[in-house]
């Protein structure tokens, strides 16, 4: 009985290291599962808080007529500006330039998808079309980050826009002036 009972003490044995193998095995599996659903909740997280952002903006700039006043007119010249309109449009650049360099850094993470960043990232050119914006982001007091800066900067150097939407949205704009 010494050799029957030594071999199943060792069958034991590789069978409890088996065993022990697969519960490794399946809780790396369950693990990596885990962080998956974790990354997909982070990310929709993320592209939310940033688009509440834009949304607060948007409604801002919609429902607040002096403050849309000032962003449109600031946009085409800040020369056109009092003082303290100058520092409304400074502060309202500063939340939409903001949520964009929210967005720019969360797509770095892959925290958004880079379809989304894509999108937005034409909405940072478009903005970057208009004088008024151009001269405010030369001017700005208070730094952005650097990789978010040197994005912009090459925005501003060989802006992708498509000229004519540009143009055609400039020709909308004019058009509501002429029925005032």
């Amino acid at each position: 009985g010494g050799i029957g009972t030594m071999m199943d003490l060792q069958n034991l044995a590789n069978l409890g290291e088996l065993v022990g193998a697969v519960v490794v095995v399946l809780s790396l599996i369950y693990l990596a599962v885990q962080v998956r659903q974790n990354t997909r909740a982070q990310r929709t997280e993320n592209y939310s808080r940033a688009l509440d952002r834009l949304a607060a903006i948007q409604s801002m700039l919609g429902q607040d007529s002096e403050i849309s006043l000032i962003v449109s007119k600031g946009a085409l010249d800040t020369s056109k500006l009092t003082p303290q309109e100058t520092m409304r449009f400074t502060w309202s650049m500063y939340e939409v330039f903001g949520a964009f360099e929210f967005m720019f850094h969360a797509s770095r993470t892959d925290a958004i998808p880079e379809e989304v960043w894509t999108r937005w990232s034409s909405a940072v050119a478009w903005w970057l079309t208009f004088p008024g914006v151009q001269a405010w982001w030369q001017a700005r007091p208070i730094p952005f980050t650097e990789s978010f800066t040197a994005f912009t900067e090459s925005l501003l150097k060989d802006n992708p826009t498509d000229a004519e939407q540009t143009q055609r949205y400039q020709e909308f704009i004019a058009q509501g002036k002429s029925q005032i």
